[in-house]
């Protein structure tokens, strides 16, 4: 499955980036494919890695904000792997073509 997710810290005022870079962290460091863009972090893997993975994410913002919301989009897809580099890899073919 690929999970993408933003995490943010209510509370804590405008400026958010050192909070959000404790979540991706978490997600760096589980070894699972990842990546990160202006507005979520996707990781990919089995459901209760990247679910556990996203609990950590989300205990390492709550461990500084008094408030964290959670916004979180799910591909399952049993079989799939890979999928963060060949779904961007087919758009791209589409493109060229």
């Amino acid at each position: 499955m690929i999970v993408a997710f933003s995490v943010t810290p209510l509370g804590v005022g405008e400026e958010v980036g050192e909070y959000v870079a404790e979540a991706v962290r978490v997600v760096r460091e589980s070894g699972l494919p990842n990546r990160t863009d202006a507005m979520f972090t996707s990781v990919e893997g089995e459901w209760g890695e990247v679910m556990d993975v996203v609990r950590r994410a989300v205990a390492a913002v709550e461990a500084r904000a008094p408030r964290v919301s959670l916004v979180l989009k799910a591909d399952i897809r049993p079989g799939v792997t890979d999928g963060l580099t060949a779904k961007v890899d087919t758009v791209e073919r589409h493109l060229a073509g």
